[in-house]
């Protein structure tokens, strides 16, 4: 049984696509639905660039007070966009328990999220707004199937149907 629903998003193009699918999901399972955005690690070049220009004291408050502001910044983008995508239909965003914007490698992130949450179903896109086409899996969504103790319910992205690809 399928009570609850964890949706991971990339916050790309075809976000609005998977969300509906999410939601519909929820609706007809009666089921609660997640949402969880993972934002990357800044990389070693960002890093270092900040530490040529930033005293030790600056790095560790900008890591702390400048990271926590942009997560929330992130997750207030997210509950907008959906207020956008929803439109008419704000009774489906009743669906949604809750909204998380979590820090470090997607994949890992996520699978924890699903496993504090103890959701029932993940539901993700087959790829990413960047990933080339001739990669048939993301490696998000590659991963999340491999190592998800539930059940992943994967959305094709409609790029391949546009080019006729099979």
């Amino acid at each position: 049984m399928i009570r609850s629903i964890l949706y991971a998003t990339d916050l790309g193009l075809y976000s609005p696509y998977v969300l509906q699918h999410a939601l519909s999901l929820a609706r007809a399972f009666n089921a609660g639905l997640y949402v969880v955005h993972a934002v990357e690690p800044m990389g070693l070049f960002a890093e270092s660039v900040l530490q040529t220009y930033l005293d030790e004291e600056r790095l560790q408050e900008l890591r702390s007070k400048g990271l926590s502001t942009v997560m929330a910044s992130i997750e207030q983008r997210v509950l907008e966009g959906f207020s956008d995508e929803l439109g008419e239909t704000l009774h489906e965003r009743d669906l949604i328990r809750a909204v998380r914007v979590v820090h470090g490698d997607p994949p890992v992130a996520i699978l924890e999220e699903a496993q504090k949450l103890g959701v029932d179903l993940l539901v993700v896109g087959s790829h990413s707004h960047g990933t080339e086409l001739d990669i048939p899996l993301g490696r998000t969504a590659g991963r999340l199937v491999q190592l998800s103790e539930v059940p992943v319910y994967l959305v094709p992205m409609l790029q391949h149907r546009s080019r006729g690809e099979l």
